[in-house]
Parts: C-alpha cells; sequence; structure tokens
C-alpha cells in the first residue's frame, strides 16, 4: 500500500500547484489505478465506471472526457519521472532497450493513426491488410524478481507515405492529423533513433538496442553510431549476409602500395558457414526463458559490410535448426548474447499486456490527442505495474499454475495492486478531493471479483 502511495505521489507532483492541476493530479493517478484494477476493459466509459464505483468519485462525463482528451497533460515530466522510478535499471552495467513494432485493429474509419497495414503474424482466415494503428514501442528489459520483464518507456504511431501525402492534398483525411497539422513522414528507424537518443539523453549510460533483424541494420545503426551516445546493437543476423575475415595488420617494416584494408577475406554466406562449424560448437549454460538450459553455439569475432565494422557472431544450434545472432559489442559473452536476445520476447508479452489484459485494444477513441492520452495511460500503467512488483521485498506467487511455469505473471501483480488500492485505508493515504462513502455490499464485491 505505502510503495503504491509512494509511486502515485511521485507522479502527482508533476502537475501544477493551481486548484485545477491538483484536482487533475488526484483524477490522473486513480484512473492509472483503474486502469491497473482487473475489473474491465481500459475504454474510457469503463474508466469512469470504475473511477465512480470502486473509488467513489462523482466526475461528470463531460469533465472526464475532456481530461482524458486534454493536451495539456504533462507527459514528458511524466514519463522522465517514471523513469527515474525504476529500481536497478542497468543489466550488467547497461540499458537493454528493446525495440518493436505491432499493430491496433481498430473499426472506426476516422481514428486516429489508423491505415492498411500489413499483419505479419494473420492468420489464413484474417485479413492481412488490417486497418489498425502501426505503433512502434520502446522497452526496458530488466529482471524483476527472478524473471524477465519489458517496461514500456515511449511509443510512436508510425504513418505511411502514400497516408501523409494524401492528407496533405486532401483536409478531410483525418488519420494522420494531430492538432489540425499533418504528422510529417518519418521512417520506423528514424522513429527508434529519436527514441533511444533521449533514452540516453536521460540516464547518460551505455545503451544496449535488442531488436529483431527487421531493425539489426544499418538503418538504425548509423543514426545511433553518429549520435554522441554511448549505443550497441544486438540482434539476429540475416541467413544471407556474407561475413568476412579481419584485415591482416601490416607487419612494422612492411611496404604496402595503395591503403590498408579494411575487410579481409570472404568467408561466406551466414548459411553457407552454419553446417561446417557445428563441428567446433561448444556447449554453454544459459538462463534462457526461464530455465537454466544447455546450448550449444559456436562463436566468431568477423567483418560485415553493411555495418560497416567487427561484429560478434554466434551461431546457436538446435537439433535440426540455427539462429544466428550478432552484436557490435564484442565485450558481450556468449551466454549474454543468447540469454539477451531470449529475453527480446518479452516485448511481445509487453503489447499482450497492453493490448489484451490492460485492453488498450477495444479503445474506440478517434479524436488523436484522445487517442495518443490513451495509450500513453495503458503504458505508464503497465510500467507502474512491473515497477510496484520490482519494489516488493518478496516474490509474489502464481495464482493459477501452469505446467512448466513457476514464475508469477503480469496478472498476479494486478490483482496485488487491486488490493491495496481498494484496501479502505489507501485514500487516506493518497486522499481525493471529496471522499464520498462507498456502498460496501459493492466494494466487497468488486473486491472479491478483483
Amino acid at each position: 500500500m505505502f510503495i503504491l502511495r509512494d509511486l502515485l505521489s511521485l507522479l502527482q507532483l508533476q502537475f501544477s500547484e493551481t486548484k485545477q492541476g491538483r484536482r487533475r493530479s488526484i483524477w490522473f493517478s486513480y484512473t492509472l489505478l483503474a486502469i491497473i484494477v482487473p475489473f474491465t476493459s481500459s475504454i474510457t466509459s469503463n474508466l469512469l465506471r470504475s473511477l465512480n464505483t470502486l473509488f467513489g468519485f462523482s466526475i461528470p462525463m463531460q469533465r472526464f472526457y475532456t481530461f482524458m482528451g486534454s493536451s495539456t497533460l504533462p507527459w514528458e515530466r511524466l514519463w522522465c519521472t517514471l523513469w527515474g522510478m525504476i529500481p536497478s535499471p542497468l543489466v550488467d552495467g547497461r540499458l537493454l532497450a528493446v525495440l518493436d513494432d505491432s499493430i491496433n485493429p481498430k473499426s472506426g474509419r476516422k481514428i486516429f493513426g489508423c491505415g492498411f497495414f500489413h499483419d505479419h503474424a494473420a492468420k489464413g482466415n484474417q485479413n492481412t491488410f488490417p486497418w489498425s494503428q502501426c505503433i512502434l514501442m520502446l522497452g526496458l528489459l530488466k529482471p524483476v524478481k527472478g524473471r524477465w520483464a519489458c517496461l514500456p518507456l515511449s511509443f510512436c504511431f508510425y504513418f505511411m507515405k502514400a497516408d501523409v501525402d494524401a492528407a496533405l492534398k486532401d483536409e478531410s483525411i483525418v488519420n494522420t492529423r494531430f492538432k489540425g497539422e499533418v504528422v510529417p513522414f518519418l521512417t520506423k528507424l528514424d522513429q527508434a533513433a529519436q527514441m533511444l537518443k533521449k533514452l540516453y539523453s536521460y540516464f547518460k549510460v551505455p545503451v544496449l538496442v535488442v531488436a529483431d533483424s527487421w531493425f539489426g541494420n544499418n538503418g538504425l545503426w548509423s543514426q545511433l553510431k553518429a549520435s554522441d551516445g554511448d549505443f550497441h546493437l544486438l540482434s539476429r543476423l540475416r541467413t544471407n549476409s556474407v561475413l568476412l575475415g579481419l584485415p591482416k595488420p601490416v607487419e612494422e617494416g612492411e611496404r604496402r602500395r595503395g591503403r590498408p584494408r579494411k575487410y579481409g577475406k570472404r568467408l561466406g554466406k551466414v548459411s553457407e558457414l552454419a553446417t561446417p562449424l557445428r563441428e567446433h560448437a561448444s556447449q554453454y549454460t544459459v538462463d534462457l526463458y526461464g530455465r537454466r538450459r544447455t546450448v550449444e553455439a559456436y562463436s566468431q569475432v568477423v567483418m560485415v559490410k553493411t555495418l560497416k565494422q567487427k561484429i560478434r557472431v554466434v551461431w546457436v544450434y538446435r537439433r535440426t535448426r540455427y539462429v544466428t545472432l550478432f552484436t557490435t559489442d564484442l565485450s558481450l559473452s556468449v551466454e549474454q548474447i543468447i540469454a539477451y536476445y531470449g529475453a527480446r520476447w518479452k516485448i511481445e508479452s509487453g503489447f499482450k499486456e497492453i493490448k489484451q489484459e490492460i485492453g488498450s485494444a477495444r479503445s474506440q477513441t478517434r479524436n488523436a490527442q484522445a487517442v495518443s492520452n490513451h495509450l500513453q495511460f495503458c503504458m505508464m500503467a503497465t510500467s507502474l505495474t512491473w515497477i510496484y512488483a520490482d519494489r516488493l521485498s518478496y516474490t509474489p506467487s502464481r495464482r493459477h499454475q501452469v505446467q512448466g511455469r513457476s514464475s508469477f505473471a503480469f496478472s498476479d501483480v494486478r490483482r496485488m495492486i487491486a488490493e491495496a488500492a481498494l484496501d479502505k485505508d489507501f485514500q487516506t493515504l493518497l486522499p481525493k478531493a471529496e471522499q464520498q462513502p462507498l456502498n460496501s455490499f459493492i466494494h466487497t464485491l468488486l473486491r472479491m471479483v478483483a
């Protein structure tokens, strides 16, 4: 209860000291709780119902909808405050930043950020180009009580260039307009670089970017390398990538014509080298997917022309297949490379937590500011849940036992926060502007549901 009070109080300090600012700070903190409490989906009408029923607020509908669509919420300061509340954000002396994008299908034709984006995970009976929002998310990978977790840190809406150009010609198109202006086109790599630079400017520590092969290329790496930050990349290497040996050093007194060679001899493609190198592979014990596993892998430092520098390549062998990973950080061990990339899957779990468990996918908000605010609320509530779990003095227990899984789940932490927030003494720790009595029967019933 006190942990929750301390976290929300720090966020409330980012609002102004005026009467309106204090009221909004209280609404803000309790709206986050209404999202976290596993009562219903986080659509705006349900949040208002939760505030009125669970916490005893009497907010007029129009005023709450105006609050949810406000353009004056201090999101910049709120996110920086949340970043500062993360306990021990570093892993082995570096930040593990993870990147990925996801689509959020919608039904309204005038919802901000929507377009016909390709769904690479669509099933045979699903539309491969659904009407949806494309969200690029930056998260933080860190161990929380013995398990990996992904804490959302920032996000961007991606817009296709064709949609941006169409909106410039036709003023009736509102999907790409924010505050009346057409959103300028940026590629996903440009958006990712901007978020990573902002992250580094706050923490001022080395950042290891963990991403899939779509982001693991020179489009992102060239922007990070040219910046003032200390960045490294860990990703999956494509099977048709050509690997080159290290250039032969020039011996003292040796005379050569022309400039020194940047690359050594051609070693071959990744797929060509996988089979012959397997006989030289070694066994490694790695914390992977919640267990201590023994994997077979081979590591080698090579050169690639796509990134124009040295990289460490790791072939991880399965029974009949293999996975090839690479990193620009040559100081990483093979165990770290495999473990960090295995933890990358937690961003996929993070999207599920935000869209399905938190319920942001069900929101049909249309206004650009309201759409952005709602997703900000959902992502901040997700990060706040993991920060709460990390600050506990004990490891939460798993409520629903699943074979092969012993660590606690995201829903278990939400249930703990619900019990603390719905406690009769909590509102004395985090007081409201107006105290109203709660219906004891409804209060007890909803606590049982939570």
